[in-house]
């Protein structure tokens, strides 16, 4: 009797394993073929459209759900297009700035709400209220009236290698090239854009605003914010970051010049019809010049995720609520368009766009580069697309439609892969 018992039990137990074994096999399936689909149709996209390489991910606060890259890195050599290929991201950079801001703050170095005359080693205020102070909050928020105007693309850009100006000359962009011996250090191009004592200095870069009361997107603001913490810490923004974000979060790939990360990596950029453009760098580097990969910042918006979700690494859950809030209101907006629903400048968080739609993120546009980053607070999915080529009205298309195609997904996978976790 005791020998059949303990038969019936082993064969009891052979058989959960196997119907275990079976449904797991079946949700890895189940995962691997919609990853497989969704390459497939994304390599359908990437073949009908000018768009020579880009790179996607899909992440959730558990981790990565699906990456993938896509075409060409360098279509002369035929090099793919790959998660671990590396790009700059344009304005997605300034989330970090946020980040760093908000840890500087937990440091006790700085707080949102001081003046930036505190920090600044020069006078910054708005010639048209001059008795009105400008805060790292406004700053933050894009409501601090400093303004770009045509100035910003004239000067901040700087070509890597001095024989590609002519070249740089002869392509359509809209910035200037300059080239690599008109570089300054970043406090000194802010002193020449913002003091009266500069050397650039004119009213037209500054909204005839108060401080705090409009909503104007500002790449010399962003910069002026990160000059803050550099002054506020005693360390360059570039060391900062690294150590505060980038390391921690194993971002290895990634960094703020070319001599901190591997150029052979880096994909070419290109124009609408296909012409190489020459490496660049910015000046005002903190606003848009992180050099990384889709593999590297799929940890930083899983990070991001988690963050909102209370559970993140970097900072405390008081200070990511405080990058994550909608800060703004109607009133400080001259208009808002509804009709894009990704349109980050809906409402801003400390350097974090909000879109219509509620989700919340950034994007980022230069010369050969298009990027979006954003993520669902609802379902807490997040999605990344990197592209190495200016778009015209095709080129945008094209772009939305492999975004659309990440959004046929992205609950798809998120729903396989926890019943493959199960």
């Amino acid at each position: 009797m005791n020998k059949f018992i303990l038969l019936l039990l082993i064969i009891t137990i052979l058989a959960a394993c196997e119907t275990k074994t079976k449904s797991t096999s079946d949700s890895d399936f189940k995962v691997n073929s919609l990853k497989d689909s969704l390459s497939t149709e994304l390599k359908q996209l990437q073949q009908t459209g000018q768009i020579n390489g880009f790179g996607v991910a899909i992440v959730n606060d558990g981790g990565v759900l699906f990456q993938n890259g896509f075409g060409l890195a360098d279509v002369k050599l035929g090099k793919p297009y790959t998660t671990n290929t590396l790009q700059n991201i344009a304005s997605i950079s300034k989330t970090f700035i946020g980040v760093a801001l908000l840890k500087a703050q937990e440091m006790g170095k700085l707080n949102l709400d001081d003046s930036v005359g505190k920090y600044l080693p020069f006078d910054v205020y708005n010639p048209y209220y001059p008795d009105k102070v400008i805060t790292v909050r406004h700053l933050a928020t894009h409501t601090s009236t400093i303004l770009d105007a045509d100035l910003y693309g004239e000067k901040a850009y700087l070509l890597l290698n001095t024989d590609d100006h002519d070249l740089a000359k002869s392509l359509p962009s809209s910035a200037e090239f300059n080239l690599p011996d008109l570089t300054v250090d970043m406090g000194t191009f802010l002193k020449n854009f913002l003091s009266m004592d500069g050397e650039w200095y004119g009213k037209e870069s500054f909204l005839n605003k108060k401080p705090g009361e409009m909503y104007e997107y500002s790449n010399v603001g962003a910069t002026l914010a990160a000059y803050i913490i550099e002054l506020a810490t005693n360390q360059s923004y570039d060391e900062f970051t690294t150590q505060h974000i980038l390391g921690p979060l194993n971002m290895s790939a990634s960094g703020w010049a070319f001599d901190s990360i591997d150029p052979t990596k880096h994909t070419k950029l290109y124009t609408v019809k296909g012409e190489e453009i020459p490496y660049y760098s910015l000046i005002t580097y903190p606003d848009g010049g992180l050099i990384t990969s889709i593999n590297d910042m799929a940890i930083y918006l899983c990070e991001l995720i988690k963050g909102y979700s209370g559970q993140g690494e970097l900072l405390s859950k008081t200070s990511y609520d405080r990058i994550f809030a909608a800060l703004l209101s109607e009133k400080n907006f001259e208009e808002r368009d509804t009709d894009r629903p990704f349109d980050d400048e809906y409402n801003a968080g400390i350097f974090m766009g909000h879109t219509p739609i509620g989700y919340l993120g950034h994007m980022g546009g230069d010369p050969g580069v298009s990027t979006f980053l954003f993520f669902n607070p609802q379902t807490r999915i997040g999605k990344l697309l990197f592209v190495n080529t200016d778009l015209d009205a095709n080129g945008a298309k094209q772009f939305y439609a492999i975004w659309d195609k990440l959004g046929e997904y992205e609950t798809k996978l998120a729903k396989a892969t926890i019943s493959s976790n199960l």
